[in-house]
């Protein structure tokens, strides 16, 4: 266990800048595939750090990845830096308070995740100049998780192809390995297309596309009974075909979010809302075109890589948060219903503790809550590379995923300690891969035998492309 010791010693020697950098990144909130700052911000911070740089990677300005040591096996990193629309709010203030600005924030905590990430490859590669053991690390910034899916992109251009293992964080309630369950997720844009008439004069003239819209709406709904419980059909109305009644909508957009909990399964669920679709157009006499706009896989476990993990983190014990953490987080508390708290215990199944505003423990791993899934692009490289995430303490218990209490937290000292616990945790276990082929066998062998009946399949058709959008001109 040394070469943790060492590796957690690396860590601390750096925090510092990389605090500095989670906190510019907060400061500079940039949603899907607009990050030209945050990416520049760890260009930079790689650069100096003594990297080998790849900018642009699968085509996406907004992604970068950095490159040390030769040789060995390749441990690849992976960080994000979108904010989200909506989530603007001043740092270390308890009630809304939404800062000038475009509205955006760290409402999911990206800043502290890119940061660690970024700060774990490092120390890795300090370890290895130190060392002269053969071994590379590679940080990946990924841009737009959140509904952007690039990972995924990423994944389908071939960028982690050569890696042997990845690993990556999320800030969290709670310390523990991540029990790896994902949603399976397809966002599909419905555009449909009739004919304008005067509503009242000629309204046999007109073919309604916002019927359309509407029967869809009510066709799903129906079938939502007749699709397994763990799936999650959810939208929303693009383009409602304009505000004057007296008119019958030519045109009508609505965006559906289908999730599975495999890729097979979302992939089927996919055709049955589109039959849907195209029934509604049927009835309407419209005409429907269907586009699929970012898709995500299920996430992948790996128990050779999670119990390493676990060792890293029992060793380490729980972040260690202080008192004025503590008296923070409760006044977040105050603004959260009992409710929010006991749904972040139940979760995980630990009993409520009452007075405990932040997570003075270790999550064991054979510990079963009641499972509340999400979508992740984690789940691509899954399917490609053995994969493990942690989560990582860094906000009060019951926060909200994806609030304003989230974005209010991240500056804040408890979110840097959690942030520099999860670098530790990070670059202990890629340590573990680089020093342990037989662990990075076994790693191999659970994925090879989680893929073996249903090979990946990249979720997004070859002819979609990330929305890219431009760069600003100041930068």
């Amino acid at each position: 266990m040394k070469n943790s010791d060492e590796i957690w010693d690396l860590v601390d020697a750096k925090k510092a800048g990389f605090e500095a950098l989670s906190d510019r990144v907060w400061g500079m909130p940039e949603i899907a595939y607009t990050e030209y700052r945050s990416c520049a911000e760890h260009t930079a911070m790689l650069r100096e750090q003594g990297f080998r740089v790849v900018e642009d990677v699968a085509g996406i300005p907004t992604a970068v990845m950095g490159e040390a040591g030769e040789g060995g096996p390749v441990i690849a990193i992976l960080g994000e830096y979108d904010a989200l629309p909506g989530l603007s709010q001043e740092a270390g203030i308890a009630e809304p308070r939404p800062l000038p600005g475009n509205g955006h924030g760290h409402g999911c905590g990206h800043n502290l995740l890119g940061s660690a990430a970024l700060l774990a490859a490092t120390a890795i590669k300090d370890w290895l100049e130190e060392t002269g053991r053969p071994g590379r690390v590679r940080y990946y910034g990924c841009p737009a998780e959140e509904g952007g899916a690039a990972k995924s992109f990423m994944a389908r251009a071939g960028a982690f192809e050569d890696v042997d293992a990845a690993i990556t964080w999320h800030p969290a309630s709670f310390t523990r390995v991540d029990e790896a369950m994902s949603l399976a997720n397809t966002r599909m844009d419905f555009a449909f297309t009739g004919r304008s008439s005067h509503a009242a004069a000629a309204p046999h003239l007109g073919r309604s596309a916002l019927d359309a819209v509407e029967l869809m709406s009510v066709g799903v709904n129906y079938l939502r009974e007749h699709v397994p419980a763990d799936s999650r059909i959810h939208y929303a109305l693009l383009d409602a075909g304009g505000i004057a009644p007296n008119v019958v909508q030519a045109k009508a957009k609505v965006r559906y979010a289908i999730r599975s909990t495999s890729l097979p399964g979302m992939f089927a669920l996919n055709e049955r809302v589109q039959k849907v679709a195209r029934g509604a157009a049927m009835m309407t006499e419209t005409k429907v075109d269907i586009s699929i706009m970012s898709a995500v896989a299920n996430l992948l476990g790996n128990t050779p890589l999670e119990e390493a993990m676990q060792r890293q983190m029992d060793r380490l014990g729980p972040v260690a948060f202080d008192d004025e953490d503590r008296a923070f987080a409760a006044k977040i508390q105050d603004t959260l219903s009992d409710e929010d708290i006991h749904n972040d215990y139940l979760r995980i199944g630990l009993p409520v503790k009452d007075n405990t505003p932040l997570c003075d423990c270790v999550v064991p791993r054979d510990l079963e809550g009641v499972p509340m899934i999400g979508s992740t692009d984690v789940g691509d490289v899954s399917w490609v590379v053995p994969t493990v995430q942690a989560r990582v303490a860094t906000h009060a218990i019951g926060t909200p995923g994806h609030s304003w209490q989230i974005t209010a937290q991240g500056k804040m000292p408890a979110a840097h300690k959690g942030m520099v616990y999860a670098a530790k945790v990070m670059a202990g276990t890629a340590l573990d891969l680089i020093g342990d082929a037989d662990l990075l066998a076994k790693a191999r062998e659970d994925h090879a035998a989680r893929t073996a009946a249903t090979p990946y399949t990249c979720p997004i058709p070859e002819d979609v492309q990330p929305p890219l959008q431009p760069r600003p001109a100041d930068i």
